[in-house]
């Protein structure tokens, strides 16, 4: 790689830059103190969203993290139990925040795909007897991170939903990367979270954004969230110019997202040919490679050499991640890096 190439840059879709246009919109922006009498750029973003998602109210957070931990403390008790997939989000990536914050513990549910069913959730439960934790609620991810951007069905979320009706337990659904969910199904956002007590999406991964990430839920519910955001360090004055980004990003990036789909399926293939290679084929824009003869740690090396940035998620396993910064012409680039880097007998 010269000086004057440019990496291509498959670690995540957090790497995106803010494009020239979503960069005037920020300039452009109409802003005030969200925490004193409120921003009014955050607060027609805030409506945005909430319309997109068919809930009653949204609140804009900094992070995707924040936003999900606030919506955990809400619908939870210390001292409790919250059921969720083993392989989540907010099992690996929050800092153990459930149990710092909310003073509750994980009840892990292990699948082979990602996908939470109610059937699982159901034998989660442990018998009613005073002297076992009770579960407070129940967490989703759509699309599921480590499983590859794996969809949860939606006559599997259905039945998660009916499950919590039918137990009185709120559903909070991690839906970061739910546009791409919708987009790969072909139906609305508000149809892939039908049902949820609150949902958690991200501006800042697919959509491309600089910061930030949305609560969604009935408007007592975001009501509440506010002081608890506040609390979490999350209450912040003008930004209008962070929420101006996603107001321009629902409008011109969210409709593009099937190409990174593509995109992440044309990496794939490529991949798929290659003995060392054994590939999870995509259903979004996640493309995870199980490894047979070379560790994950070494291809990463190698590949950063030539100019192609992947993340390694085990000592066996690589992940690559497509977005509005990678064309069709750099997948087909990294995919031959990536041929190369094997082909070659190099030590690190």
């Amino acid at each position: 790689m010269t000086a004057t190439d440019r990496p291509i840059d498959l670690r995540s879709d957090t790497v995106t830059r803010p494009s020239r246009a979503m960069r005037q919109a920020m300039l452009d922006a109409e802003v005030g103190d969200d925490v004193l009498d409120g921003d009014p750029t955050t607060m027609a973003l805030e409506s945005r969203v909430a319309a997109v998602l068919g809930m009653e109210a949204a609140l804009f957070f900094p992070s995707g993290v924040q936003a999900n931990q606030a919506a955990m403390w809400l619908h939870t008790e210390p001292g409790t139990e919250v059921i969720l997939e083993a392989d989540s989000h907010l099992v690996h990536y929050e800092m153990s925040a459930l149990a710092a914050l909310a003073g509750v513990q994980i009840r892990p549910v292990t699948t082979a795909d990602g996908v939470l069913t109610a059937r699982a959730s159901e034998a989660a439960l442990r018998r009613d007897v005073w002297y076992l934790p009770r579960v407070s609620a129940l967490a989703a991810e759509n699309t599921h991170n480590l499983a590859g951007g794996r969809v949860m069905p939606l006559d599997v979320w259905d039945e998660l939903v009916g499950f919590a009706n039918d137990r009185g337990l709120p559903l909070h659904l991690d839906g970061a990367r739910i546009w791409n969910a919708a987009t790969a199904m072909g139906v609305s956002a508000e149809r892939v979270v039908r049902g949820a007590t609150s949902v958690a999406v991200s501006l800042s991964k697919g959509l491309g954004c600089p910061v930030g990430s949305c609560l969604a839920g009935r408007a007592d519910f975001v009501k509440r969230a506010r002081p608890v955001r506040r609390r979490l360090g999350g209450a912040m004055r003008q930004t209008g110019l962070l929420a101006a980004a996603g107001l321009y990003a629902l409008e011109h990036h969210a409709p593009r997202l099937e190409e990174d789909h593509r995109n992440a399926a044309t990496l794939a293939e490529r991949l798929h040919v290659h003995p060392a290679f054994q590939v999870i084929p995509p259903e979004t824009n996640i493309v995870l490679v199980n490894l047979v003869g070379i560790a994950a740690d070494d291809l990463v090396r190698r590949l950063t050499k030539r100019g192609v940035l992947v993340v390694a998620m085990s000592a066996t396993q690589v992940r690559a991640v497509t977005h509005l910064d990678v064309t069709h012409a750099d997948v087909e680039r990294a995919a031959d890096a990536i041929a190369e880097a094997l082909a070659t007998d190099e030590e690190d």
